[in-house]
């Protein structure tokens, strides 16, 4: 372990992820869960299979997961 990090203290003190980081990033794992459960359940030509799930999975991968990873919950 570094020197650096037994003066500060603990060393996920200086982690800049807070539990609201981690809870926005579970939303966003189920987000995309429930996208490629619901591509599953749709036929191959249906509103779920060609519309709804890909919106969902796009809405999870590209807004869900970068906001919890880049978003700093401190104060």
């Amino acid at each position: 372990m570094n020197k650096d990090y037994k003066d500060k203290g603990k060393l996920f003190d200086t982690w800049s992820f807070t539990l609201k980081n981690y809870i926005t990033f579970a939303i966003g794992v189920l987000t995309i869960i429930v996208g490629y459960f619901l591509m599953y359940l749709g036929e191959t030509y249906s509103f779920l299979s060609i519309s709804l799930s890909p919106l969902i999975l796009v809405f999870g991968y590209c807004f869900i997961i970068p906001f919890s990873i880049l978003y700093n919950f401190k104060e």
